[in-house]
């Protein structure tokens, strides 16, 4: 009797929205310190510096595509910005909706004489987005990306380009680097063993946030990035990576390897832990790259 052959990745549905509960967004899902220690008030690191690239100004309109807890509506919001979230899981949006509510009720104390600032959540699916052609000025989708099946990914970015403005940005955040998982973890871990730091660093890396090895199933890396968004329709890509800082104590043999490994090409390429992306529109998708994203989704059904 013949093994059964797991299925590709074009050919698995897409992950139930029960598994992102409170407590994944409160426990797990990046940024929740900070969340829980601000009330939302303020941005994780990560998610201060993909917003910082996604140079949002007063008077855009703005999707934030898988919003989760919701402090980037709230950060839109403060900005001026018609800020709208959109997301699959409904813990999320009740969550996002609370937000948006502290937020407008703050505003209105502060500014009692000024309109609210436009804002609202929607419970949708980012491969069907309930907006109209050319909606938005930019459209954020921070750590989403590797929670979406490649067949996935690829119909929402044909929906991201469909609901952005011509020449309107669609900016990306999304870690970890699968390079770094795959080819310099191991070294890392081998290192930190040696110095007896070996607890710290599973063999799996994605079990040190247990839960990623449920809902992490696309991870990217430079190439596989643009790549997926100039498989998309995007015409001026731009990609790259970073790393959050170290701030590490070590001896002086550790810091010059670290420089290394994050400052020189190839090895930047696998050390650095996190991919950006910003992607411009050109225009909205043809009816035959629809046509053929259809045939991809009718087979993982």
């Amino acid at each position: 009797m013949s093994k059964r052959t797991p299925p590709a990745d074009d050919d698995r549905p897409s992950l139930p929205p029960s598994l992102y509960t409170e407590e994944y967004f409160l426990t797990a899902c990046e940024g929740y310190d900070v969340f829980i220690e601000s009330e939302g008030e303020h941005l994780s690191r990560r998610l201060r510096d993909a917003f910082a690239v996604a140079d949002v100004r007063a008077g855009m309109r703005v999707l934030d595509l898988g919003c989760g807890r919701g402090e980037i509506l709230r950060h839109c919001m403060r900005l001026g910005v018609e800020a709208y979230g959109m997301d699959y899981a409904p813990v999320a949006t009740q969550m996002s909706r609370q937000v948006i509510a502290a937020e407008q009720a703050r505003a209105a104390a502060d500014h009692p004489d000024a309109p609210p600032a436009p804002a609202g959540v929607s419970l949708a699916d980012a491969k069907q987005l309930p907006f109209p052609d050319g909606h938005f000025d930019r459209v954020l989708m921070f750590d989403v990306v590797e929670h979406l099946f490649p067949w996935e990914l690829h119909r929402a970015m044909l929906e991201v380009r469909r609901v952005l403005k011509p020449g309107g940005r669609f900016i990306v955040h999304t870690a970890p680097n699968r390079w770094y998982d795959a080819y310099a973890y191991p070294w890392v871990r081998r290192v930190r063993t040696l110095l007896g730091e070996g607890e710290a660093y599973p063999k799996d890396p994605r079990a040190i946030t247990p839960v990623n090895q449920d809902v992490h199933v696309n991870e990217q890396d430079l190439i596989s990035m643009r790549r997926a968004l100039r498989g998309a329709g995007f015409g001026q890509v731009k990609v790259w990576l970073d790393s959050p800082p170290q701030n590490r104590v070590e001896s002086s043999l550790l810091a010059a390897m670290r420089r290394i490994a994050f400052g020189l090409p190839p090895f930047r390429w696998f050390f650095e832990r996190e991919v950006f992306a910003v992607a411009v529109s050109d225009g909205p998708p043809t009816a035959r790259e629809y046509s053929e994203a259809e045939a991809r989704t009718t087979a993982a059904r």
